[in-house]
């Protein structure tokens, strides 16, 4: 199982903040996760180079004594250049399909799924809502951005079938507005 973790609750809005670390409350969200993973067997860990996700692995790393990789193709979704007003631009890109999108964001689409199938069985990737977006979409054939809702620090589970990752279990969903 590969398991793509949504980072606990933010301290500042994605259009507010470029790299908000995590409330107290997604402090305890990422601990409750870190100790599903435990008990699901996991091993290993890489996390998304922002405070969000690197806070969330870190409940993990503590509790597991290990230390989780810097893996920037489970980052967030890239912003281009010269946007005015990042949440406007993502609830835009979010209410529309991939296909739509230019190419840049497909290049970035196909990478995410690329560093994802890298990883070893019982790995953790501890990602954002978008990334576990695109992975969900690109394995179900899915061309909407947004395919369904995962919640803060919810798990997502992929399992590989004859060497091809397929969707086992979507997280949590959770109400989540861009502001």
């Amino acid at each position: 199982m590969i398991y793509l973790i949504r980072h606990g609750e933010p301290a500042g809005s994605w259009g507010a903040h470029p790299n908000p670390g995590l409330t107290e409350l997604g402090a305890r969200q990422a601990f409750a996760t870190a100790e599903s993973l435990a008990a699901a067997g996991t091993k290993w860990a890489v996390t998304s180079p922002l405070a969000r996700s690197r806070e969330t692995a870190a409940q993990f790393e503590k509790l597991m004594e290990t230390h989780a990789r810097i893996e920037t193709g489970v980052g967030e979704i890239i912003t281009p250049p010269g946007t005015a007003d990042r949440a406007v631009w993502l609830q835009r890109v979010m209410a529309g399909t991939w296909s739509e999108a230019g190419d840049e964001l497909q290049a970035w689409r196909k990478s995410v799924l690329a560093a994802v199938e890298k990883l070893p069985d019982e790995t953790a990737a501890f990602s954002h809502f978008i990334a576990i977006n695109v992975v969900v979409g690109l394995l179900t054939g899915d061309d909407r951005v947004v395919v369904f809702k995962p919640g803060h620090a919810s798990i997502t589970k992929l399992q590989r079938v004859g060497g091809k990752l397929r969707v086992a279990e979507l997280g949590s969903e959770a109400a989540t507005v861009v502001t």
